[in-house]
């Protein structure tokens, strides 16, 4: 037997291995909803503490949460503030909360990543102990310490907007082109984190944006807004101008696998009735489609 017959085994055993390395674990189909991971960001219910938002969540009829940055613990704890800073008793007693409401935990964000690999190596040992789908971040400037470390944990990254900036023509992570030019390169595993509510501020169609983006939606920020443009608050999926029929079509032709964060930055103190239509809209959807 020659050489190259002796490597092609080898050759094989390794291109499968490259294969898995750039092919984190879904959540699973039990967490899903009509197809899709939807549940609520955990920053709609900033006003109330982590253990209260897991609670809402349930309440939601949802099944995933996307945990906020520096949310307080608990009522009994809001001198405990929950994050990448945590101690490993602190995570003990979300997860075990998270078990007994049956939500899960996607992701957490938006979180600024610094380019140090020390500094960013604590936020991907927390995501990775809290066995979370994604981080969501806006460091754009640490994208070579973040792709390397995608690599090493097999947790992806996704780019949050915020709107435009009219006055900080600096900030482009609002422009759907600047995010796809920043990753389109990049390991698979780093892309958008869509935030249709906040294209829609700018002025933008989200499912124009998600066309621009196919293929590298990581997870998304479900907003309805009543119209496009700025001075616009949320509103239960399908009662404003969004087309979200028209993004979870998009989202579907895409194959997307990723976490629907429901963010209702609106009636902040009994905001649940209202995350719960939305659920209802996707299920709906999903039932006829």
């Amino acid at each position: 037997m020659n050489s190259n017959a002796l490597l092609r085994p080898l050759l094989a055993a390794l291109a499968a291995c490259a294969t898995l390395l750039t092919q984190a674990s879904p959540i699973p189909d039990t967490y899903r909803i009509g197809g899709f991971a939807i549940g609520c960001q955990a920053y709609s219910f900033n006003r109330f503490t982590v253990f209260e938002a897991i609670e809402k969540t349930e309440q939601t009829g949802s099944k995933v949460i996307e945990f906020a940055t520096g949310q307080a613990l608990s009522p009994d704890h809001r001198e405990i503030k929950f994050g990448h800073d945590s101690s490993d008793e602190t995570i003990a007693l979300v997860k075990e909360k998270l078990a007994k409401h049956g939500i899960k935990a996607v992701n957490y964000g938006v979180v600024g990543i610094p380019k140090d690999e020390a500094g960013a190596r604590k936020i991907f040992e927390f995501a990775k102990k809290m066995d979370l789908y994604a981080i969501t971040t806006e460091s754009t400037e640490s994208i070579d310490t973040i792709e390397k470390l995608v690599k090493e944990y097999d947790i992806r990254v996704a780019y949050h907007n915020h709107p435009r900036q009219a006055k900080n023509p600096n900030y482009k992570v609002w422009d759907p082109n600047y995010i796809l030019s920043l990753v389109k390169n990049r390991d698979a595993r780093i892309g958008s984190c869509a935030d249709i509510g906040h294209w829609q501020t700018s002025g933008l169609k989200p499912v124009d944006c998600l066309k621009i983006l196919r293929g590298h939606v990581i997870s998304m920020h479900g907003k309805e807004r009543p119209e496009l443009g700025e001075g616009q608050h949320d509103v239960p999926f399908g009662a404003g101008k969004t087309d979200m029929a028209g993004v979870l079509a998009e989202l579907r032709r895409q194959k997307f696998e990723g976490n629907i964060s429901i963010e209702y930055e609106y009636n902040w103190n009994n905001s649940v009735p209202e995350i719960a239509q939305c659920i209802g809209f996707v299920r709906g959807w999903a039932a006829k489609h």
